[in-house]
C-alpha cells in the first residue's frame, strides 16, 4: 500500500460574480436538441420574412387607390393635360388604359398576398412557439437532473454549509427562470434583432434621408438598455436569494411542525416568515421601479422619431418626392424598428432573471466535491471486515480545532467495537469517516488494508449496514423501504430480513401487510417500527461492516429489547460499530473505545476497563449506580461479571 497524503482542507466554493456568462453555458444546452431549435429558429425567420413583406403590400394597396383615383380624374381632363399629367407621373398611355380599366386589381392582388402572408405567419409563428417550448423543457429537464444527480453526490461538508430551502429553491424556481428566458425570452431576442435590421434596411432602401433623421435615435436607445441590464442582473440575484431565505424558513416550519406547535411559537415563526417575506417583496419592487422608469423612457424615444418623421416625411410629400404609399410603408417599418426596442426591455428583464439564477444553478454544478473517487480507484472486492484506523484526524468544513486528533484502533473481522463519550467527543466523526461521509484530514483508515480512499465510494458503501439513531424512511410502501438498498431483492428476502429484525408481526397486522404506504418521513409509524424496518433495510444488503449510531436511545424499554434482539441477530458475525448513550447495551462488546475530546483515552473490554479506566469507571458509576431506573441493567451486569 502507498502512503497516503495528508488530505488538505478543501476550499470553500466561491460565490458567482454577477454577469452573464453562466447564461451563455446555458444557452449552450440547446446544443443537445439542435433539431429541434434549428427548426424552431428557421420558423422565426420564415416568420419575420413573411411580416417584414406586409408594409410593402400596404405600399402597394395604397398607391393602387391614388393610381385609380388620379386615373379616374384624368379620364375627365382634356387630352394635351392628361398627356403632360401622365408623363410627370412617369406612366404611359398603356398603363393609364389599365388601371382606368380594372381600378381594383392591384387591390385585389395585395389583399390576396397580406391574407396568404398572414397564414404563412401564423403557421410559421406557431412552429417556432412550439419547438421553442419544447427546447426549453428541454433545457430544463436536464437542468433539473443534473443538479438532482449533483446534490446527490455532493459531499456531506457541503449540505453542512447549505440549507435544504435554498437547493430547492435553485432546482425550481431558478431552473424555471432560465427555461423561460430559454424558451421564450432568447427567441425574442433573436426575433427583435431580426428583426430591426431587417426593418432598418428596408427603411434605408425605401427612404436613405428619412432614415437619417431617426437613426442617431437607436444608439441612444441601445446605450440605455445596456445600462439597465447592467444595474438589475445583480438586482435579481438578490431576488432570488431573498426568495431562497423565504422558502427555507417554510420548507423548515413544515419540516418542524410538530416542535412549533409543541413550543407554541407560532407567533414568532409567523413574524420570522412575515420579515423574509417583506425583505423579498421590497426587493421585488425596488426591481419593479427601475423597470416602470424604463418602459416610459423607451416610448418617449419611440414618439421622438416618429415625430420626426411626421414633419420630415410630410415635407417630402409636399415637395412631391415621396407618395403617400412609400410615407405609410416607412412608417409601418418604423413601427418594425421600434417594436423590437419595447421588447428589449421585456428581454432585459427576463435575461437578467434568467443570469441571476443561471449563476446560481452553475454554482451547485460547479461546486468542488470533497469526496470523490480518486483517479484509478479499484472496486473493494468482497471483504472480511478488518478496520484499522492508524493515527486518524479529522476536522470539519472551515474549522480549525480538529474533531478528532491521532485516533487509532483495530477492529478484527466480526468484532463488535463499542464507541462511548461525552457529546462532542468524536463518536459520530468516527463512524462517518468509514464510509467516507467526510475524508480524514491525516492518517489513514484501512478496510481488508484497502485504504478506503483506494477504492470506489459505491463499491465501500455497499458493503457498509447503517442504521442511524433518526430512522428516515421514505414515501411508498414498507416493501420499498426495507429494498432501498436492494430493489431487486425478492418477496421472500425482503420478508426473511423483516422477520430477524422482528418487524414481520406488526407489518402483516396492517390490512395491506408489505404494501402498507409509508407516510412522509414514516410519520405513520411508531418509534420502535420505523427502527426495526431500518434494521431489516441494513439486514437485507448483508453487509460485512455494520454501523449502529445509538439505535435504541429514543425507544421505551421493551421496544429497546425488541429492537435489541433483532440487533444481536443483525450483529452476528458482522464488524459491528456501535454508539451508544446506554452503557449497558455494550457490556459483551469485544472492543470499547472511550473518547474524549477527540481522543481514545480508555480501551479494552468492560471487565478491564472498570479497573484500569477513571473515566470509564464514571461513566459505569453514574449510569448504572447512582440511576435507580438502571436495576435490570445492573443485573445483567452481575452476569457479566
Amino acid at each position: 500500500m502507498t502512503a497516503q497524503p495528508k488530505s488538505a482542507q478543501p476550499k470553500a466554493d466561491k460565490p458567482p460574480r454577477p454577469g452573464f456568462k453562466n447564461l451563455g453555458r446555458a444557452i449552450r444546452f440547446l446544443g443537445h436538441y439542435r433539431n429541434i431549435t434549428l427548426a424552431a429558429y428557421v420558423a422565426l425567420f420564415l416568420s419575420t420574412g413573411a411580416q417584414l413583406l406586409v408594409p410593402q403590400l400596404v405600399q402597394n394597396i395604397l398607391d393602387a387607390v391614388t393610381q385609380g383615383m388620379m386615373a379616374q380624374q384624368l379620364a375627365q381632363a382634356p387630352a394635351d393635360v392628361r398627356a403632360a399629367t401622365l408623363a410627370q407621373a412617369g406612366f404611359s398611355q398603356a398603363q393609364f388604359e389599365q388601371t382606368l380599366s380594372n381600378p381594383l386589381t392591384p387591390l385585389y392582388w395585395a389583399l390576396a398576398l397580406i391574407l396568404v402572408l398572414a397564414v404563412v405567419r401564423g403557421l410559421f409563428a406557431f412552429a417556432q412557439s412550439y419547438m421553442s417550448e419544447k427546447a426549453g423543457q428541454s433545457v430544463a429537464f436536464d437542468f433539473r437532473n443534473d443538479l438532482f444527480a449533483k446534490i446527490q453526490r455532493l459531499s456531506f461538508s457541503y449540505h453542512d454549509r447549505n440549507r435544504t430551502g435554498q437547493l430547492m429553491i435553485r432546482a425550481t424556481d431558478d431552473v424555471e427562470k432560465v427555461r423561460l428566458f430559454i424558451g421564450q425570452g432568447l427567441l425574442l431576442a433573436v426575433q427583435a434583432v431580426v428583426l430591426l435590421v431587417g426593418a432598418l434596411i428596408l427603411l434605408l432602401l425605401t427612404n436613405l434621408r428619412l432614415t437619417l433623421v431617426v437613426l442617431p435615435i437607436l444608439p441612444v436607445a441601445m446605450v440605455m438598455f445596456m445600462i439597465f441590464g447592467a444595474v438589475t442582473q445583480p438586482l435579481f440575484m438578490k431576488v432570488q436569494q431573498k426568495l431562497s431565505m423565504l422558502n427555507t424558513i417554510l420548507q423548515e416550519n413544515l419540516a418542524g411542525i410538530k416542535v412549533v406547535k409543541a413550543f407554541a411559537t407560532e407567533p414568532q415563526e409567523q413574524k420570522r416568515f412575515d420579515v423574509a417575506a417583506v425583505d423579498l417583496m421590497n426587493q421585488q419592487i425596488h426591481v419593479a421601479r427601475i423597470f416602470s422608469f424604463l418602459f416610459p423612457v423607451i416610448f418617449l424615444i419611440a414618439n421622438l422619431g416618429q415625430a420626426a418623421v411626421l414633419y420630415f416625411g410630410g415635407a417630402q410629400i409636399i415637395a412631391g418626392t415621396l407618395t403617400i404609399g412609400e410615407w405609410q410603408k416607412f412608417s409601418l417599418y418604423l413601427v418594425l424598428v421600434f417594436f423590437p426596442l419595447g421588447q428589449l426591455g421585456f428581454i432585459i428583464s427576463q435575461m437578467s432573471q434568467a443570469s441571476a439564477s443561471a449563476n446560481r444553478i452553475f454554482e451547485i454544478l460547479d461546486a468542488h466535491n470533497e469526496v470523490t473517487d480518486k483517479p484509478g480507484a479499484v472496486p473493494l472486492p468482497p471483504i472480511e471486515g478488518e478496520v484499522v484506523f492508524e493515527n486518524v484526524s479529522f476536522r470539519y468544513f472551515g474549522s480549525t480545532e480538529p474533531v478528532l486528533n491521532g485516533v487509532s484502533f483495530r477492529a478484527a473481522p466480526g468484532q463488535t467495537v463499542a464507541i462511548l463519550g461525552a457529546t462532542g467527543s468524536g463518536k459520530s466523526s468516527i463512524i462517518n469517516l468509514i464510509p467516507r461521509f467526510y475524508d480524514v484530514t491525516g492518517g489513514s483508515i484501512r478496510i481488508d488494508g484497502y485504504d478506503v480512499r483506494d477504492v470506489t465510494i459505491e463499491s465501500l458503501r455497499r458493503q457498509i449496514g447503517i442504521v442511524l439513531q433518526e430512522t428516515n424512511l421514505f414515501t411508498g410502501t414498507i416493501r420499498d423501504n426495507i429494498a432501498f438498498g436492494r430493489p431487486d431483492a425478492t418477496d421472500e428476502e425482503v420478508i426473511a430480513a423483516a422477520k430477524a429484525a422482528a418487524a414481520h408481526d406488526f407489518i402483516v397486522s396492517f390490512p395491506d401487510g408489505y404494501n402498507t404506504a409509508v407516510g412522509e418521513r414514516g410519520t405513520t409509524l411508531s418509534g420502535g417500527q420505523k427502527q426495526r424496518l431500518a434494521i431489516a433495510r441494513a439486514l437485507l444488503l448483508n453487509p460485512r461492516i455494520l454501523i449502529l449510531d445509538d439505535s435504541t436511545s429514543a425507544v421505551d424499554v421493551q421496544t429497546e429489547l425488541l429492537i435489541q434482539h433483532a440487533l444481536d441477530e443483525l450483529m452476528k458475525g458482522r464488524t459491528s460499530f456501535v454508539i451508544a448513550q446506554r452503557i449497558s447495551t455494550v457490556l459483551n462488546a469485544d472492543t470499547i473505545i472511550v473518547l474524549e475530546k477527540g481522543k481514545i483515552v480508555a480501551q479494552g473490554r468492560h471487565i478491564d476497563l472498570i479497573e484500569d479506566s477513571p473515566v470509564y469507571a464514571e461513566i459505569y458509576r453514574s449510569q448504572l449506580v447512582e440511576d435507580p431506573t438502571s436495576e435490570p441493567h445492573d443485573k445483567e451486569l452481575e452476569l457479566v461479571l
